[in-house]
């Protein structure tokens, strides 16, 4: 029955999920009627959201195209590609390998989500190719999986906003919240680790269960995930190719990015984001490539995976401006959403209702820092007047953030450059894996 269920949502997200450029299309289209509809506002002034908001991720942008090429490329180096044959050869059977990539997936997630989407997708990759017989698709698919606790790991921005000091949390969260809270009431409090252990250990099961019969398997021809050959020997080297493959600027360069990443963690211990993620990437990559050349080939290759990040970013951020787009009074589609979910409320179902409402939010606002800005204004207050704590209320936000980015093929993005698919791929497992964990997370904010 199970498998059943899994196949339908497999070939339903086959026939109908449009390709991810036209899906935010789509989206932008729906959320300009909607915005229209709910406050008032003519076509000029959303097709304004739209248009200001259209290049406000133009750095975000640069920063997860650089996950993408950093990561492939410093999984190419050779000692990290022998590593990753290495834990790619701890499973032997198809069911293993799910197992051992959900797990390592979501344990990478919860650390660092940039870090977490680069290493599951690359693990995942090994391991096709180690793994006779395994569904590819399921594999993808369960290295993304583990991505939905990354807002409720050490890297969540909503938590970490919270444990802030300063006069921006009492502006951003309305007044409600004015002392920072510790993470240890947030990322580290109990109700949220029970709900993050529960997935750790349940959704590799999960995932293994809907692994496709024998005859239904869809693998990947291993040569197909094979890097492009090194360049051969040039004959009669100029100056420029003698320096293009001596180690010598190597060196020189990737030591000076060791010194500053030393220093960083010297002064700040494990802060991670993405821009120190993205420097160790890239200056690993450098020394373990050996010669410029080497790692100039290997770049080569891995941009290739970022036309739809470069692409669509932009027209998320436009959905973001018309989301957020406020009228005359005030009031935006975002706004209309949450405040929605704040009038059905009570003190129990708080959570839960914050929990949905960020869920639908995030699914036009794929962003945590987009997230916070629109809902905590609304929530955090709602929250402290029915008496939720201020932690609780910040994490259903998170919870929701992350939750709904398993139909939202916008995060995908990154895993989906360096695995060769595309989303309708993978979105009919992911299905399964959002109404799992959402029931859980529902739960664990109501019941612990």
């Amino acid at each position: 029955m199970f498998k059943r269920i899994t196949k339908l949502f497999v070939s339903l997200v086959q026939k109908y999920l449009p390709d991810p450029f036209l899906f935010a299309v789509i989206l932008t289209l729906v959320v300009l009627g909607l915005g229209m509809v709910t406050t008032g506002q003519g076509l000029v002034d959303m097709v304004m959201h739209w248009s200001g908001g259209f290049w406000k991720l133009l750095a975000f942008s640069m920063q997860m195209a650089l996950v993408l090429v950093t990561g492939h490329t410093l999984a190419n180096a050779p000692i990290i590609k022998k590593g990753l044959n290495r834990l790619a050869k701890i499973a032997k059977t198809p069911t293993q390998a799910i197992l051992a990539v959900t797990f390592v997936s979501t344990i990478a997630c919860w650390i660092n989500w940039g870090f977490g989407l680069v290493i599951g997708a690359l693990y995942a990759r090994q391991l096709a190719k180690e793994v006779k017989g395994v569904d590819y698709r399921l594999l993808i698919a369960s290295a993304y999986s583990g991505f939905v606790v990354w807002h409720a790991g050490i890297s969540g921005s909503i938590p970490l906003k919270l444990a802030t000091a300063g006069e921006g949390l009492a502006i951003a969260t309305n007044g409600a919240v004015v002392d920072p809270i510790s993470t240890s009431a947030t990322i580290f409090s109990t109700f949220n680790l029970i709900i993050c252990g529960i997935i750790l250990i349940t959704m590799p099961l999960l995932n293994k269960a809907m692994h496709p019969k024998a005859d239904e398997v869809i693998v990947v021809d291993a040569r197909l995930l094979e890097d492009e050959e090194a360049a051969a020997k040039v004959e009669n080297p100029t100056p420029a190719d003698k320096m293009e493959n001596s180690p010598i600027l190597s060196i020189l360069i990737g030591a000076m990015g060791l010194i500053f990443v030393f220093y960083y963690f010297a002064e700040n211990g494990f802060k991670l984001n993405l821009n120190i993620v993205n420097f160790m990437f890239l200056f690993a990559g450098i020394l373990l490539h050996g010669t410029p050349r080497r790692f100039l080939d290997a770049i080569n290759g891995a941009a290739k995976g970022t036309a739809g990040i470069i692409l669509q970013f932009p027209f998320y951020a436009g959905i973001m401006g018309m989301m957020t787009g406020a009228n005359a009074a005030g009031v935006s589609f975002a706004g209309v959403i949450s405040e929605w979910f704040v009038n059905i409320s009570t003190a129990t179902t708080f959570p839960l209702f914050t929990f949905l409402s960020a869920g639908i939010v995030n699914f036009f606002v794929p962003s945590g820092g987009g997230q916070w800005a629109v809902q905590a204004p609304i929530m955090m207050p709602a929250g402290k007047a029915l008496g939720v704590s201020a932690a609780k209320t910040g994490m259903a936000i998170a919870w929701g953030d992350a939750w709904t980015n398993m139909i939202q093929p916008f995060w995908a993005l990154p895993a989906l450059g360096i695995a060769g698919l595309g989303a309708r791929d993978i979105m009919g497992f992911c299905i399964i894996d959002l109404l799992y964990t959402g029931v859980i997370v529902a739960l664990g904010l109501m019941f612990l």
